[in-house]
């Protein structure tokens, strides 16, 4: 039986790849990776027949199509994972997805405004009303997290919520934000993780190409 593919855009900017591709290797699958460079007429031609939403990332499992990252992440922990990727709990499980939609859903003004750069260091920006609005929101829903299941991850161990996440503490540690302790703590057990690492050193060592819109990406 042929490897299950995920098609992903840059490792360099796709935050919304980066969370189906780290859901897939902390549930231990085998796959192979097809990349296509965003924003370019090759992503354009080749994407209509991989993805039905023409977005990244979808994931090809036999005859099995899947896209959009939350949904590639609850079938790869279902299918590979064991479940071990969700607490086992029920109220703790329903806890964790709806941090995971929160993120899924929300947050416009972070997204827009601090688009994933795995090069970007040091960079700075103005931050707004709206813009703090939703970094006080992430930092405190971290800090709740990791106050009642004692951390280094969200819920104790690695979950999909962490993956959901990991895109953001890649923003907060480029754009330099001001983060309270608890906050730098999870940013830096994100940012010491073997895949987080291997894909930020993949993302880095990409073609330059013009930055693509985060909200679609």
């Amino acid at each position: 039986m042929s490897k299950p593919v995920l098609v992903i855009g840059n490792k360099n900017y796709s935050s919304w790849s980066l969370r189906g591709w780290l859901a897939l290797r902390k549930a231990g699958v085998d796959f192979d990776e097809e990349w296509l460079p965003l924003d370019t007429p090759e992503f354009a031609e080749r994407i209509k027949a991989l993805s039905p939403t023409g977005r990244v990332p979808v994931l090809h499992d036999g005859e099995l199509t899947v896209w959009d990252s939350m949904a590639i992440g609850e079938y790869a922990n279902e299918r590979w994972g064991g479940g071990r990727l969700l607490p086992e709990d029920l109220q703790l499980r329903a806890q964790a997805r709806a941090t995971m939609s929160e993120m899924h859903a929300g947050f416009g003004e972070l997204r827009a405004r601090m688009p994933m750069n795995c090069r970007a260091e040091q960079r700075q920006i103005p931050v707004d009303a709206a813009l703090q609005a939703d970094i006080d929101r992430v930092c405190s829903l971290w800090a709740t997290c990791l106050a009642r299941h004692g951390g280094p991850w969200l819920f104790g161990e690695f979950s999909l919520a962490d993956a959901m996440y990991a895109p953001v503490a890649i923003r907060f540690s480029n754009y330099q934000v001001e983060l309270p302790e608890p906050a730098l703590v999870y940013m830096g057990t994100v940012l010491s993780d073997p895949d987080v690492v291997a894909w930020m050193e993949a993302g880095r060592l990409e073609p330059e190409i013009v930055e693509a819109d985060e909200a679609g990406v």
